[in-house]
C-alpha cells in the first residue's frame, strides 16, 4: 500500500508505505518525484512507514533506473517516519553513505517536527 499525502511544502513528495511495494506504486513516486525535480530543481522526501513488506522486482528496478537517470543530487533532504527502531539505525547508516542527502528518521510522534525538518534551511 502506498498512499500519496500532501503536507504543505511545493517541492516535498510525501507519501505513507504500508506492506509490499507494487511497480505502479513506485512508478507513482518516481513520477511524482521527476516532476519536482522538473519543476524545482531539488526536492525533499516525506515518509511515513507503517511496515515494510518487501517491493516487487520490478519496482526495485524502476528505482535503479530513476536514480541512474536522475541521480541522488536532486535530493536535498529526506525525513522518514516510523515507528520501527530498526529503521532508525539503518536511516542513520544511510546518512552517513550518502552524506550530500540529510536524512533524517523521526517517531510517529513526531510527524511535525518531520515537517519542520524539510522546511528549515
Amino acid at each position: 500500500m502506498l498512499e500519496m499525502m500532501e503536507i504543505g511544502i511545493e517541492k516535498a513528495v510525501a507519501y505513507r508505505l504500508g506492506g509490499k511495494i507494487t511497480e505502479d506504486e513506485m512508478t507513482l513516486v518516481l513520477s511524482a518525484l521527476k516532476a519536482k525535480i522538473e519543476q524545482h530543481g531539488e526536492v525533499f522526501i516525506y515518509q511515513e512507514v507503517e511496515s515494510i513488506g518487501g517491493a516487487e522486482f520490478d519496482a526495485i528496478i524502476e528505482k535503479f533506473k530513476f536514480f541512474a537517470d536522475v541521480g541522488l543530487s536532486k535530493l536535498s533532504r529526506i525525513a522518514v517516519v516510523t515507528h520501527k527502531k530498526w529503521m532508525h539505525k539503518i536511516i542513520d547508516l544511510e546518512g552517513k553513505l550518502f552524506k550530500k542527502i540529510t536524512i533524517k528518521a523521526f517517531t510517529i510522534g513526531d510527524k511535525d517536527a518531520a515537517i519542520a525538518f524539510l522546511k528549515s534551511k
